[in-house]
Order: structure tokens, then C-alpha cells, then sequence
């Protein structure tokens, strides 16, 4: 019987992908739940299996076709598990093994074949003398000594000049986007069209976070197993300023401001085939531990492609930090429908002045861009002002997070 492979439910708000690869190729089994086809999303790749076993029959929807939920992906022609893993027995018919055939009699060997060399020219005999290289065997002597080598004073070698190529189409690679890419170019051309984007900065005195980073990182790491990161002090400073500002934790629905009372921090993070958002939710229950366990894990799910739907679904603010590519400044921009994203930055030792005298600090660069319509330059400045608090005292971080 044919079974259908057909496209499934992809998840809240997705309707179409594209048929990455094919697991399996026409003509071979499959087992009942085994992958046959990845399809991309704009958000996460997902693999289609087959609920029966059978033989892959026929591909309906060949590699970078897009497709939508219901199309039929592929056939697989039903079969009974025994005879897609080993052919069946008869003991009422023996087929005799043909015998086999006497190797044929070797006949006498043909003859080798006659290589008929030539006399060397004078020019092969000037290379070999002047490369220490001895004329084949086998060749006529040379009736006279090689002529000595050339000088080159005699005659200049005149450069060569490559005319530039006409066609610079023969230098380009065209390479397809992935849906990925191609919904990340979307969002934020949409972002910047439907949004009143304003960026505010501060900058962030890091000596405290970096001394308890020091003093702890060790008895850290042996205690959780895993490493203590800046990002989760910025998400707990993040959660205290949202409490205080919480416009900032809102987005618009049509003429409406919906004031969130609940705090999923999305985290950027950059993956091989495009940036990812992964959601911390109720991010203001979760210790120090939990928050770096949950960007780890997420770390490493973005970069094998097995984040799920879930994984990436709503988010209240956003949290990127380009300082661990060397940034030094940027204005990030916002995360449809949130209406504000906090920048992190490149930490560096920088004169500052405090108490009257000149000092050396690791000091970050911090950009908050916000939407306007609903945030006002005061709500922005307050709640860069806040977390700087937050982070550059952090006893009150978590006495009041």
C-alpha cells in the first residue's frame, strides 16, 4: 500500500519550509519512525519520518523546493518488516548453486612493448646539464658536450602583464539564503520600518562582576559544571530595571500597550546558519546557575540545529552581546514585537576619573535601542541608569532580584 509523506503542523505562525535534504534515497527501506526528509524553517530545522516501514518509492519534493503544511513530501510503499531485513526461506526449494567456472588457461605473455626514444635535442640537453639531471637510458649518446648555459645578460626576460578579467561574473559565488537568513532579513527591514527605533548609551564599570567572576569561576565550575558568564548578571540587572520600568517589558496591539507582568528574556546568539533568539522564561525565577546552565544549553542546541519551536517562542526583551566578537560599540536592533533589546560590548580597561584622580577600569559600552512610540527618552535613560546600578553593585543585584 503507498503511504503519504506529507508536510506536518511546523508550529505557531509557520506555514512553510523548505525541504532541506533528503534523509533516503528512491529505492531504499525504511524503518517505521525513521527520518526520511529534513525541512527548514525560518526557525528550526525538523525531520519528517514515516509511520510504516516499507521502501522509499518515490520523491515528490526534491532539495531547496518550498513547500507548505498538507503537500505530499515523498511515497513509501508499505511492506512487512521480515522482507526489509532479510529475504525469506523456502526448505521445499533448493536452487543449486551454479558451478563455477575453470579459470581460463593462461596463455603465453605478449611481448613488452618497444619504446622508440629519440636523439635529445640540444635544449633538453642544456636543461639536464644545468639541472644536474642525466638523459634517459637507452638514448644515443650526444655526438658533443652540452653547450654551455645561457647568460642571462645576454637577453632580458621581459614581464609578463595579465590583462584584468572581463567577465567578473567567473569570479562570483552565488550562494542560496537560507530560510533562516532569509526571515532574519525580513524581521529586521520590518523592525526598522515599523518601529520609531532610538538607541540610548552608558557605559558599565565591570571591576565588581569581574572580581566575583575571579574569586568564584573555580568552585563554580567544580560545584555546577559549568562556567559563570557575564550575561546572566546582565539578565538578573535586566529583570530589576524592567520592575521599575516596565514599559520596556510591553509591546503594541494596535492601539493598545500590553504591560507584561512576566519576564522571558530572549538571549541572541549567534549560530553558522543565522542568529537565534532562545528564550529564558520566567527568567526572574531562575538563579545564577539555572540562567547559565539554560545559555549554555542553548549554546550548543543552536549550533547542532536542534533548538525547538519552543525554545525560541515569545520573549518579552532581548539580551545580545556582541562583546564576544571583539564589538566595541553598536546599535542593536529591536526583536519584533518586544520594543526594547539591551547591547552588551567589548570589556575594556579604560581611564576613567573617580574621587578626583584619574584610574584604570574594565569599563563596557552599553546601547539600549527602544521603540519610541511607547518608550520615552526618560523611561530609556532610567533604565540604562539602572541596570549600570545593578551591575556595578552587585549585592543589591541579587538582594533586590
Amino acid at each position: 500500500m503507498a503511504i503519504q509523506i506529507l508536510v506536518p503542523e511546523l508550529g505557531e505562525s509557520i506555514v512553510e519550509a523548505t525541504v532541506s535534504r533528503w534523509l533516503k534515497q528512491e529505492g531504499e527501506p525504511v524503518a517505521a519512525g525513521e527520518p526520511l526528509v529534513e525541512l527548514e524553517t525560518d526557525k528550526v530545522n525538523l525531520e519528517v519520518g514515516s509511520e510504516h516501514a516499507g521502501i522509499l518509492a518515490r520523491i515528490e519534493r526534491r532539495a531547496g523546493e518550498d513547500v507548505r503544511i498538507g503537500d505530499v513530501l515523498g511515497i513509501v510503499e508499505e511492506m512487512p518488516v521480515a522482507s526489509l531485513t532479510s529475504p525469506m526461506k523456502d526448505d521445499s526449494r533448493i536452487v543449486a548453486e551454479p558451478a563455477a567456472m575453470p579459470p581460463a588457461q593462461a596463455g603465453p605473455s605478449p611481448p613488452p612493448p618497444i619504446i622508440v626514444a629519440a636523439r635529445p635535442t640540444p635544449t633538453a640537453r642544456r636543461y639536464a646539464y644545468e639541472h644536474n639531471l642525466s638523459i634517459a637510458a637507452g638514448l644515443p649518446p650526444s655526438p658533443s658536450p652540452p653547450p654551455p648555459p645561457l647568460h642571462t645578460t645576454e637577453r632580458q626576460p621581459q614581464p609578463t602583464l595579465q590583462s584584468p578579467t572581463t567577465d567578473r561574473s567567473a569570479l562570483e559565488e552565488r550562494v542560496r539564503m537560507s530560510r533562516r537568513r532569509q526571515t532574519i532579513a525580513r524581521r529586521l527591514v520590518e523592525a526598522q520600518h515599523t518601529a520609531a527605533m532610538l538607541t540610548t548609551f552608558n557605559e558599565v564599570d565591570m571591576t565588581a562582576v569581574i572580581d566575583i567572576r575571579n574569586r568564584r569561576k573555580e568552585i563554580f565550575k567544580q560545584r555546577y559544571g559549568t562556567g559563570l558568564g557575564i550575561v546572566s548578571f546582565f539578565v538578573k540587572a535586566v529583570i530589576g530595571a524592567l520592575k521599575e520600568i516596565p514599559q520596556l517589558n510591553a509591546e503594541i496591539q494596535g492601539d493598545e500597550i500590553v504591560l507584561k507582568r512576566y519576564y522571558d528574556i530572549g538571549v541572541a546568539i549567534g549560530a553558522s546558519e543565522g542568529l537565534v533568539v532562545p528564550v529564558l522564561r520566567d527568567a526572574d525565577r531562575m538563579s545564577i546557575v539555572e540562567i547559565e546552565k539554560a545559555i549554555k544549553g542553548f549554546a550548543q542546541k543552536a549550533e547542532d540545529g536542534t533548538l525547538t519551536l519552543d525554545d525560541l517562542r515569545g520573549g518579552t526583551f532581548t539580551i545580545s552581546n556582541g562583546g564576544v566578537y571583539g564589538s566595541m560599540l553598536s546599535t542593536p536592533i529591536l526583536n519584533p514585537p518586544q520594543v526594547g533589546i539591551l547591547g552588551l560590548h567589548k570589556i575594556e580597561e579604560r581611564p576613567i576619573a573617580m574621587n578626583g584622580q584619574v584610574v584604570i577600569r574594565p569599563m563596557m559600552y552599553v546601547a539600549l535601542s527602544y521603540d519610541h512610540r511607547i518608550v520615552d527618552g526618560r523611561e530609556s535613560v532610567r533604565f540604562l541608569m539602572r541596570v549600570k546600578q545593578l551591575i556595578e553593585d552587585p549585592e543589591s543585584l541579587f538582594l533586590e532580584t
